[in-house]
């Protein structure tokens, strides 16, 4: 396979150099180099596995876009299978989770559902048959000593003093492995290539370990569980896998899973692998953000403020604007590329502007009093649910003497002529009808103002008025008469920094303002219609939904998705 392998690193190297003038992206060019020479005999059958040991991120969006996406557009499929080879680590919700997640993207893997443990018998026998051919050897060395053999990047390995064992001594120490004769650690099943070569994974690398562990799928069937590496190719084969498709992390693993392949002599797909996506002021490692969970730092996998796809799902994110953000990004082969998180905060934004309704919403409410109106009358006006989409039509909205504004809308006196908001004897319009003057800032007894008491032009009705004269500011406003009372949660960075794994303790940069908890807020009570996974304008605030975690039908809790603007440049690519 070296001959491949240095066509596909070529094809990767001038996808980086080229991008500019390429019109497909190094993995379709691949793709289609194989169509042409027959190798697959046309066949894209693809395959995402991930490890049931989390939730989901932003990072594996890429992944199971390429994957699926790749598949798809070549006419082929996609196999969802779960890498569970590591039963200390793997539960059933993590695999629920990821189908769910795959499936809110857009993607379905139909009746192609499989897991690594699915193949434990013919990964042992295949075992076996590598053992016979002499390749593969039962090592006694501990983790710690396996490590100090190993060398390092400048200097060669040493061979273990296990290394050459006959045949048979193999696989009786095997067989009593598989059997749980040996306590946990004790030995290994090692392959045996070459101590000296330049890449640590090619360095009689682990095969099998001893762990007396329940398995969440075998239970307790097995006492000794592949590695990754070798569970991994062996897997895809089985499949009849023709590319498989994986990160950047893995290009140094893929010597090794070509030796293994050619080893077993059976079905031989291509690894190909893509740089990983990156995003700051976010981490995307697994590890990590289980810690922030078991830690509390968050409210669980699903926090909206985590880069899991059922936190941006939470937090109001679409399919749509997840897997264009992907898109936009395109499939390339550099290290260290992050992306602005604006980016997708940016197409988020562009989609809910035409597709979202508009509600008023007070979030810092401030009751107004107006002396002149009728103090029994309740008047209803029409209100435009989206001015991007005329087929949204109108809805009703009702006014009455006592309404909300917010607080920031209001000072006594007016700063300058550019305020065009409330102040004493400054007169706005209210959305949708009538324009006001405040006569009066009503202050408790430590001199807090609690209310406004404001006159009406009835005549103003609808935003003009007979004598012409137009007003700059324009306020949104909800009724006490059908205000709904809501908490809305405000979210910013988890992180204060934009990379918050450059340094060794990431948790230092936790942001302690990303989450703003608002009590009191009053809202049109239309919103209470508002279904999970629907987003809403609240006007002059962003985009809001429910958040489908936290609410009830006493406590309606609404997390804000993204704000009306960017909160900071989009970067230029």
């Amino acid at each position: 396979m070296s001959s491949e392998n240095d066509k596909i690193n070529e094809l990767n190297s001038d996808n980086e150099n080229s991008s500019k003038t390429e019109t497909k992206d190094f993995i379709r060019t691949i793709i289609d180099q194989h169509n042409k020479s027959g190798r697959f005999n046309g066949v894209v059958h693809t395959r995402f596995p991930p490890e049931p040991n989390g939730y989901l991120h932003i990072g594996h969006a890429k992944a199971i876009c390429i994957s699926f996406g790749i598949a798809e557009e070549y006419g082929g499929v996609t196999n969802l299978r779960f890498d569970d080879t590591n039963p200390t680590k793997e539960e059933t919700k993590y695999a629920n989770a990821i189908m769910q997640d795959i499936k809110w993207l857009g993607f379905d893997w139909g009746d192609r559902l499989f897991h690594a443990s699915d193949y434990f018998d013919q990964l042992y026998d295949w075992a076996v048959l590598l053992i016979n051919k002499g390749v593969a050897f039962v090592d006694d060395l501990s983790a710690e000593e396996m490590r100090e053999y190993r060398g390092t990047l400048t200097e060669a390995g040493k061979e273990s003093p296990y290394r050459n064992r006959t045949i048979e001594e193999n696989l009786n120490l095997f067989e009593k492995m598989k059997k749980g004769e040996f306590p946990d650690g004790a030995k290994t099943l090692r392959a045996k290539i070459d101590m000296a070569s330049g890449n640590m994974n090619m360095r009689d690398p682990v095969m099998y370990r001893i762990m007396r562990a329940t398995h969440h799928r075998t239970g307790d069937k097995w006492y000794i569980y592949p590695t990754y590496d070798w569970a991994h190719g062996q897997s895809d084969s089985i499949e009849k896998i023709t590319h498989s498709l994986c990160d950047l992390s893995f290009e140094d693993h893929r010597p090794l899973y070509d030796w293994f392949l050619d080893q077993l002599e059976v079905h031989h797909p291509q690894q190909a692998e893509f740089a990983r996506l990156n995003i700051n002021y976010t981490i995307t490692s697994k590890r990590k953000l289980r810690q922030l969970v078991e830690q509390d730092i968050v409210d669980g996998w699903d926090d909206p403020r985590m880069p899991t796809l059922s936190g941006l799902r939470r937090r109001g994110f679409t399919p749509k604007s997840v897997r264009t953000f992907v898109e936009k990004l395109g499939i390339a082969k550099k290290r260290d590329s992050v992306a602005d998180i604006a980016l997708l905060e940016h197409g988020l934004r562009d989609e809910l502007n035409a597709t979202s309704s508009r509600r008023m919403a007070v979030l810092k409410p401030l009751k107004v009093v107006i002396t002149n109106y009728p103090e029994n009358q309740i008047e209803e006006f029409e209100a435009v649910n989206n001015p991007e989409d005329e087929s949204a039509g109108v809805r009703k909205v009702y006014f009455s003497r006592e309404i909300y504004i917010e607080a920031g809308d209001f000072v006594e006196v007016a700063p300058n002529r550019k305020y065009f908001r409330l102040a004493l004897g400054k007169e706005v319009r209210l959305k949708h009808t009538y324009y006001i003057t405040c006569d009066e800032a009503v202050k408790d007894d430590s001199g807090n103002i609690v209310e406004l008491r404001c006159t009406y032009d009835p005549e103003s009705k609808g935003g003009s008025t007979p004598d012409g004269r137009k007003v700059r500011g324009t306020l949104h406003w909800v009724s006490t008469h059908d205000a709904v009372d809501a908490e809305v949660r405000l979210y910013s960075h988890l992180f204060t920094k934009e990379s918050p794994d450059a340094d060794n303790d990431f948790l230092e940069h936790v942001n302690p303002q990303s989450l703003e908890i608002l009590s009191g807020c009053k809202l049109e009570p239309s919103l209470l219609n508002l279904k999970a996974g629907e987003n809403c304008q609240f006007l002059r605030h962003g985009y809001f939904c429910i958040d489908s975690k936290n609410s009830s039908e006493d406590k309606p809790v609404f997390n804000r998705s993204v704000t009306l603007k960017d909160s900071w440049t989009v970067k230029k690519k």
